[in-house]
Order: C-alpha cells, then structure tokens, then sequence
C-alpha cells in the first residue's frame, strides 16, 4: 500500500537520521522531494536478490530485514535495517543485481529515489559522492568490527554488544519509573541467534542467565533490559 506523504514521526525519522542529517540542507530537500513512500505489512517482500538494482531506500518507520537463502531453503537473517538508515546505493554504482532479500518486519514503511532520480541528485550536488564514500567507509569500518567480535569475543559479550545497539535503535521506556527500557524490536530468539552466528539454545542460556543477574527481563512480547549499565559492563569486560 502506497501513500505519498509521510508522516510527521517518519519524516522525523528520516531527517534525524547520524547520516542524511549531516547533508546539506538543500541536498537533504532535493532527495525528499524525489522520494516515493511505500507502506508494507509485516513479512511484506520489499525485494529479492537478483532483481535489478534500481531503488536507492531508505527505511521511515519499523524494520527492514534483510536475509540470505541457504540451498536448503533455510533464510538467515544478517541485518535489520532501522528507521533513519539508507540502503541499496551500492548495487546502484556497480551495476550489479541485488545480493540479499529484504522483507518487512512489522508495518514499514519505507521512501525509495529511483536509479534516474539518483544520478540527477548526483549530477547537480557532487558533495553526495563524498557523503557516499564517508557512509560506504563507516559500513566497512562496522564490518571489519563484526567480524573481529565474531572471533575474538565470547557470545556473553556479542549478546550484549546486540542488545546495546538494539536499545539505542528501538529501546523505548517502560514507564514503569524505573529505569527499564523495552527493545520493541519484535525478534523470536532464533532470529537474535542468526544475527549473532550462534545457536538459538545458547543464546537462550545467556539471555536466561542475564535475567537472573538482574541485567533484564524475558517477556512473551520481547526483552525488557533492568541495567542499561551491567549490560555495557558485560559489552566491554570480555573484550
């Protein structure tokens, strides 16, 4: 479902965003204004690898996730894109097709700049190059960090590390006066797991053993974390 005009939360959303933000203010109004909203439901395919690239997006409200297909028909989840975070340049200057899935993961809504839209924008505002490259380098620096947490940190600390990110992106107080913070992320354990190359059996065992340290709370409709502190203290003790 489609509808052309954002809201005021969405285009908050976008606007506050660490990396459009830092564009020029006429740049940040010529991408917008050649943007197009579409809306998905929850497990909505937004689009599947090997499609042509011809989509620059970037995500206003909910998640985008994005998965991989093993040859058995398994999906892996690798990433959730978060609201505020564009996507899909990279495809478009290299030519080549999409690499990955990406499906909706809640109510999502999303704003697309066609490939010919990209290059006018290109065309008249060189400073997008330079923009691109600083945002391709931080995605490179965040991969080379993954991978070395991946064989460097225990899981304990991967949990925690994941938790803390996903606080800072969908973390939203209970109000409950305490100082609890629900993720409103909806993940089944077995999708944190994936995101953490680990089993869903022992992600299930740190998360178990967290909650009774006091550091958070399983619910049925998520994780709610008790100590923003004893989580980072657990993100930075076994580094």
């Amino acid at each position: 479902m489609d509808d052309p005009i954002l809201t005021m939360e969405e285009r908050t959303a976008i606007n506050s965003g660490r990396w459009f933000s830092s564009l020029s203010p006429s740049l940040r109004h010529d991408i917008l204004r050649c943007a197009h909203v579409k809306r998905y439901q929850d497990g909505d395919l937004i689009s599947s690898r090997g499609d042509p690239a011809e989509q620059w997006i970037a995500c206003a409200r909910g998640s985008v996730r994005v998965c991989s297909t093993t040859l058995t028909g398994k999906q892996i989840t690798l990433t959730y894109v978060e609201p505020g975070i564009w996507f899909g340049d990279v495809a478009l200057f290299d030519g080549d097709r999409r690499t990955h899935d990406a499906y909706a993961h809640g109510p999502t809504t999303i704003v697309v700049i066609s490939r010919t839209d990209f290059q006018k924008i290109l065309t008249h505002h060189p400073e997008l190059y330079e923009a691109l490259l600083k945002l391709h380098a931080r995605r490179i620096r965040l991969l080379f960090g993954q991978v070395e947490d991946l064989n460097t940190l225990p899981l304990r600390a991967r949990l925690a590390k994941q938790l803390g990110h996903l606080l800072r992106s969908y973390g939203t107080p209970t109000g409950t006066g305490d100082d609890e913070v629900r993720i409103t992320l909806q993940l089944a354990q077995e999708e944190l797991a994936q995101l953490l190359g680990a089993s869903r059996q022992r992600v299930n065992q740190e998360l178990k053993t967290m909650e009774r340290e006091g550091v958070l709370r399983i619910e049925p409709s998520g994780l709610v974390v008790r100590d923003r502190s004893a989580l980072q203290r657990i993100a930075v003790a076994e580094e």
